[in-house]
């Protein structure tokens, strides 16, 4: 019997992993999800992995823990501090050592779009390792107000049935913390932990041409294929449910 500790996307809760867990569970597995702080101005991606590794149980040993969107660049914090069995990043970024999330997007994001997130691009020189990878985001999502309605059904919900997508956009929450965005990631390379990344290939947030190059030259592997949007744990939870149990 495996745990699953499940861990959100911006802008959502705990409460995203809700239709997945009951398939988990029905097969006899634990799971367990968190809010993270993303609330706080000031969080920053260990205040991130603290609030996974709080909801762990103690002494628990066969984690799968997944992180979803921005997750990714949390839950290799969670494994390089607890015994994690294995890393599922869900259409999730990989985060580069020694990089921010700006800095591995900067010919991705229009110059305007950083200033006014008030961060100053870097010198070039300590870019060139990400400068001919494929574009992380795609352009198409960039700027958009996502807490607006029609933007949050087109890019994040879908392929939702109505209703789910309606009561997810009702749920959604302010990410105001830069932390996951400005923050240099600060492990000097990636726990050495077994790691799965699935891609979405209906993704409308995260490029699935970026999702599945980084696999390869990130972790090493082929990226499992999930017919799906951003938000597969809402909009098809049998089928990643399917997959995650696979991993056991």
């Amino acid at each position: 019997m495996s745990l699953f500790c499940l861990v959100h996307a911006a802008c959502q809760g705990a409460w995203a992993w809700d239709l997945v867990i009951p398939y988990l569970q029905a097969q006899g597995h634990k799971a367990v999800a968190m809010d993270l702080p993303i609330e706080n101005p000031s969080a920053t991606l260990s205040d991130f992995a603290e609030a996974v590794m709080r909801s762990l149980p103690p002494d628990e040993n066969d984690v799968i823990l997944v992180g979803t969107s921005m997750a990714g660049t949390v839950i290799p914090l969670v494994a390089n501090q607890c015994s994690v069995r294995k890393l599922v990043f869900l259409a999730a970024l990989i985060p580069y050592p020694g990089m921010n999330i700006i800095e591995q997007t900067y010919e991705d994001i229009p110059p305007e779009m950083v200033k006014a997130a008030g961060y100053e691009l870097p010198e070039a020189s300590k870019l060139e390792q990400v400068r001919d990878e494929p574009d992380i985001f795609n352009p198409a999502s960039l700027g958009k107000n996502f807490e607006d309605e029609a933007v949050a059904m087109e890019f994040f919900f879908h392929d939702c049935n109505p209703d789910v997508a309606s009561w997810a956009i009702s749920k959604m929450r302010n990410h105001l913390s830069s932390a996951s965005i400005t923050e240099v990631f600060p492990l000097p390379a990636l726990p050495d932990v077994e790691s799965i990344y699935i891609v979405c290939t209906e993704d409308r947030i995260i490029s699935p041409t970026w999702s599945r190059y980084a696999a390869r030259k990130r972790l090493g592997v082929d990226a499992i294929e999930l017919p799906a949007g951003h938000c597969p744990y809402l909009s098809r939870p049998t089928q990643l449910a399917d997959i995650l149990l696979t991993l056991c």
